[in-house]
């Protein structure tokens, strides 16, 4: 199949995070606008052109209080801050349908290269004739490299809030009308 321009659904798709909480369980959250620039082979991504641009602001954890908190000067500083971008800046298949996906993201000013493991998923027909094609992508990045450092010592030992933040994607996209 040839290159194409292919957009999310984004009634189908999601960015997904989460990140150790008091040592000792997990804090999950969504973001829940984001964008997508994709030109490519659905399957096969090695000549890719991928771009995500994710609203800060619709970070949610289900918990307005630390939505809040998320959103202020303490970590993303949405007020400054609009959007985290990535963009790839190489593709490595690693088998039949795996893929190391390196790029540039972007966080508060601050660009670290990142790599996610992608999977295409398949592809199918949407009850509207449309083809469709579903990727995941998982991936850990540290919060402290983008200036993401707040936190609060415990008293019985340890932080807050864990500096790795688990990075999980599910994405489905079809070729651009």
């Amino acid at each position: 199949m040839a290159k194409t321009k292919l957009v999310a659904d984004p009634a189908h798709s999601s960015i997904d995070f989460s990140v150790k909480h008091m040592m000792v369980t997990k804090v999950k959250g969504s973001f829940n606008e984001f964008d997508t620039s994709i030109v490519a082979d659905p399957e096969d991504l090695t000549t890719a052109d991928i771009e995500f641009n994710i609203a800060l602001a619709s970070i949610d954890t289900g918990n307005e209080d630390r939505d809040n908190h998320l959103k202020s000067a303490d970590f993303f500083d949405v007020e400054n801050n609009k959007e985290m971008n990535f963009k790839t800046t190489n593709i490595l298949k690693t088998s039949d349908d795996e893929y190391d996906v390196t790029g540039d993201l972007t966080i508060k000013g601050v660009t670290n290269k990142e790599t996610f493991k992608v999977v295409f998923e398949g592809q199918g027909q949407d009850p509207w004739g449309n083809q469709v094609f579903g990727f995941t992508a998982d991936g850990k990045l540290n919060r402290e490299k983008y200036g993401l450092t707040w936190n609060a010592n415990l008293e019985t030992g340890g932080v807050l809030v864990g500096k790795d933040v688990n990075i999980s994607i599910d994405l489905q996209v079809k070729k651009e009308a």
